[in-house]
């Protein structure tokens, strides 16, 4: 599916407030999720079971309830957040690193998961980063590269990294009860 919006307006809207544990962030909106106009939508992705096998969420939640993860200090965006498709269909233009250091400055998230190795790419200025916890915080977050949730990754998953970003949110989430 090519890109389907030239205009500034967010296909779905971030999932932001300040101080978040744990904020996910992926490349953009694949056909599926714009249809539901939620994140992670399409059957195939793991988003949300992956989320309830690390701890993060007490049960498995459908992606249409994707506004009760604010409830557990969890958030959500994109990079490009006016086009839909995979990575090699989107406008590099629309590629907003600039926004997400801008979006992390104004909130204040305690880390950030990088739902896609192109998205952690892009904003951390890493050509190919390793999976797992970085070493260099992003503007003040702590960084994580996850493997792909979506069904079209599904050779290179693996959890392992999804725990190490669960562990950090839930050890936050603790200190806080």
């Amino acid at each position: 599916m090519p890109p389907v919006s030239s205009h500034s307006k967010p296909l779905v809207p971030d999932l932001l407030a300040p101080g978040l544990d744990l904020v996910f962030c992926g490349t953009a909106l694949g056909p599926a999720s714009y249809k539901a106009r939620a994140y992670y939508a399409n059957p195939g992705n793991s988003f949300w079971p992956t989320l309830h096998a690390v701890g993060l969420t007490p049960e498995r939640l459908t992606p249409q309830r994707y506004p009760e993860l604010l409830a557990w200090g969890l958030g959500l965006t994109d990079l490009n957040k006016t086009e839909v498709g995979s990575d090699h269909e989107l406008t590099p233009a629309a590629m907003d690193a600039k926004g997400l250091h801008a979006k992390l400055r104004k909130y204040k998230p305690a880390a950030i998961a990088f739902t896609s190795k192109n998205a952690a790419s892009l904003a951390l200025g890493i050509k190919v980063p390793g999976y797992g916890r970085q070493t260099a915080l992003l503007e003040g977050a702590v960084a994580f590269v996850l493997a792909s949730p979506s069904g079209r990754a599904r050779s290179f998953w693996t959890i392992e990294p999804w725990r190490e970003a669960a562990a950090f949110a839930l050890e936050r989430r603790a200190a806080r009860a």
